[in-house]
């Protein structure tokens, strides 16, 4: 299970497709072991970045279980169970921690735009789930649309302990996320695990912070679980240096709307996935577009050699 203490390289798990849109289910076991060779310390699924708006209820039933059964243990799971719905998101929790899950992730919904309606929102999940899920609070108010103050995060913590970890992805939110790490000295609140997303665009500045670790979907994952591992021990410089390096594709692969389908091609030119697709209605990649792709690989895959490191595998 996760816990306050949790910390790492969360890899949000991709989605994959076919052509003719059904879920691709040898693709699913491919990323797994993918990510598991890259080092993840844990995945994160059916996120809105793995498409769960997209599937029907039996295939996010499907998708979760092959991916257990798939990690078999090896990685602990986080399963995306936002919902509109109160009781959906406390049904679907519950039933995703009956399948294997090590915890779930919970984001606001459009129209939670005062602390007083956050704190009725969550409070009442919380409440039904009863401590039958570890909780990751998702903080993302650019896609959500719902705004969460410092202090309602904080009263969150202090009033429901099954709470243990807040995925930060506020932007701008360098000052907040230093305000959440400091709450338990400052605002005599418990200890969460804090982990960071936005694409990985501040990495380097939200562990200098105090994150405790990374929860995002970049097609080089093992890149940042280095990046981590340097921070945590010690050598930041040699962690932004190597960040640094891959800083233009992760900004490329950051642009609204695209972004995914960039991810997935990237995935699918390593051999994890068979289809780059996303599931309809979404963008694809023209023949510019694959050519510019093609341009910032040769790029990074340039910068890796000058500075005496391996080309990521399948490139």
């Amino acid at each position: 299970m996760i816990n306050e203490q949790t910390t790492g390289v969360y890899v949000i798990a991709s989605t994959p497709f076919l052509d003719n849109g059904a879920v691709d289910f040898n693709s699913i076991d491919r990323l797994v072991e993918f990510y598991v060779e890259e080092g993840a310390h844990g995945l994160t699924v059916l996120g809105i970045m793995g498409e769960a708006p997209k599937l029907t209820e039996d295939e996010k039933t499907a998708v979760l279980e092959r991916y257990i059964k798939r990690v078999a243990g090896r990685l602990p799971i986080i399963v995306g169970a936002s919902n509109p719905g109160i009781d959906n998101v406390v049904n679907g929790a519950k039933s995703f921690m009956d399948a294997g899950a090590a915890g779930v992730m919970i984001s606001g919904i459009g129209g939670l735009n005062t602390d007083e309606k956050v704190q009725r929102y969550f409070d009442q999940i919380l409440d039904k789930l009863d401590g039958g899920a570890p909780v990751c609070l998702q903080d993302y108010p650019q896609t959500t649309g719902a705004t969460f103050s410092v202090g309602v995060i904080n009263q969150l913590i202090k009033d429901h302990a099954g709470i243990v970890m807040v995925k930060h992805e506020d932007a701008p939110g360098h000052q907040k996320l230093t305000r959440l790490r400091m709450a338990p000295e400052t605002d005599n609140v418990r200890r969460v695990s804090l982990l960071v997303g936005n694409g990985g665009l501040y990495i380097p500045q939200e562990l200098a912070r105090g994150a405790d670790g990374i929860m995002t979907g970049l097609a080089f994952p093992n890149m940042l679980v280095e990046v981590y591992e340097k921070f945590a021990a010690g050598d930041s410089a040699a962690g932004e240096d190597l960040y640094d390096l891959y800083l233009p594709f992760i900004r490329h692969e950051q642009q609204l709307g695209i972004g995914l389908v960039i991810r997935k091609e990237v995935l699918r030119r390593r051999g994890v996935i068979s289809c780059a697709a996303v599931r309809a209605p979404g963008p694809k990649l023209n023949d510019v577009d694959m050519a510019e792709l093609t341009a910032l690989i040769d790029r990074l895959k340039a910068k890796l050699a000058a500075a005496g490191l391996p080309t990521p595998t399948g490139l």
